[in-house]
């Protein structure tokens, strides 16, 4: 418990001392709403649900090409509140990647600029907790960008519904297939529909359907305390 407090308030001290060095704009705006509160319930706390299409899982050598999030609010997907933006980019795609994304050349040409595509997510995270499922690639591609356009990369707190997974899974005395942390197979346990893999909104979406399935099935459903679910 002290560990988790411990890096909670670190983050929020973090945000503190980033908004004091942040260059007016977008990060600066961010930056400047606090974190919310690890003791609220996620009833109380509002998320966005956030996925990303890369052409790999390295913020530094590999693409950003699609953006989707949805806002969480009270336990409902707020899909009037969603987006999803494809990032414009030169070069051509490998055609392995386009088979499993589906974003072609033509529209990664038509894409939004990356400053746009971030100071628009940005918007959409201030004040709200960041969801992912595998956090290391939101949280590095997201952090990668804000260094290109803002020269420093921002902290966030974030749920992840892989390493909730992780932890219910480790609880128990006897091994498992990795291969049960995925987003789909955790979804068939959960009884939750299939759903369009591998598009960012769509991803979003399904890995809010999972929070939700998670808490309702292993915690205290929407009285939940955030702290009980941060990373």
């Amino acid at each position: 418990m002290n560990a988790l407090l411990n890096y909670f308030f670190s983050l929020e001290k973090q945000r503190k001392r980033l908004l004091a060095k942040a260059p007016e704009g977008p990060l600066k705006q961010f930056l400047s709403i606090p974190f919310v509160g690890e003791n609220q319930s996620i009833a109380e706390t509002q998320l966005l649900a956030l996925d990303f299409e890369t052409t790999g899982l390295n913020a530094k050598t590999d693409k950003l090409l699609s953006v989707g999030y949805v806002t969480v609010d009270q336990g409902l997907i707020k899909l009037g509140q969603s987006e999803h933006q494809v990032v414009r980019s030169n070069g051509a795609l490998c055609k392995d990647n386009v088979v499993i994304h589906q974003i072609t050349d033509d529209e990664m040409a038509n894409g939004e600029p990356l400053s746009e595509v971030v100071e628009k997510l940005l918007q959409a995270l201030a004040g709200k907790v960041m969801l992912v499922h595998f956090a290391k690639v939101e949280k590095s591609f997201l952090q990668q960008a804000c260094l290109e356009l803002y020269g420093m990369a921002p902290v966030f707190p974030i749920i992840d519904t892989l390493v909730v997974a992780k932890r219910r899974l480790d609880m128990r005395d006897t091994p498992y297939d990795p291969s049960e942390l995925r987003l789909v197979n955790l979804r068939d346990y959960y009884q939750l529909p299939s759903h369009w893999q591998h598009n960012a909104l769509n991803d979003a979406v399904a890995t809010a359907e999972l929070l939700m399935a998670q808490l309702q099935h292993n915690y205290q459903g929407l009285k939940t305390p955030l702290k009980s679910v941060l990373i």
